[in-house]
């Protein structure tokens, strides 16, 4: 299981956003994309935040007590990303998850861009796919 690596079960295509777009259409992305968060990256694929739902349902309810106008990105983005790296063990991350609130961790390379993205769900159905090739069929 120690050669099972976040860059065989990242996702390649995330939902992505910029920290200039407004936090309604970074809504849209969400829900259209069915992620609960993603990076925010600058015009290089470089990471500069990280926004979730919760950021953005805190925003949007803010504006509607108060009748704000719309919030940026930057605005509600989290500048602290907790990042993986493709050649990183799935176990590992596993393991990190497990005391970790993220459920979506970022893939980057050695210089900060952006490779992906990879989820619980990824990390538990890589671990999934080892057991049941190595055990035939688990429960």
């Amino acid at each position: 299981m120690d050669l099972l690596k976040v860059a065989d079960y990242m996702n390649r295509y995330p939902v992505t956003f910029t920290a200039d777009m407004p936090v309604e259409m970074a809504v849209a992305r969400l829900i259209k994309g069915r992620q609960t968060g993603g990076p925010v990256i600058d015009e290089q694929r470089k990471i500069v935040g990280f926004v979730s739902e919760q950021d953005c349902l805190q925003r949007m309810l803010m504006s509607t007590y108060h009748d704000q106008q719309a919030s940026r990105v930057a605005d509600v983005m989290n500048p602290a990303v907790l990042t993986v790296k493709g050649y990183d063990g799935i176990i590992d991350l596993a393991q990190i998850m497990l005391k970790a609130k993220p459920k979506l961790y970022p893939v980057v390379d050695d210089d900060g861009y952006l490779l992906g993205i990879i989820t619980r769900s990824d990390v538990l159905g890589a671990i999934d796919k080892e057991l049941h090739s190595h055990y035939g069929n688990v429960g």
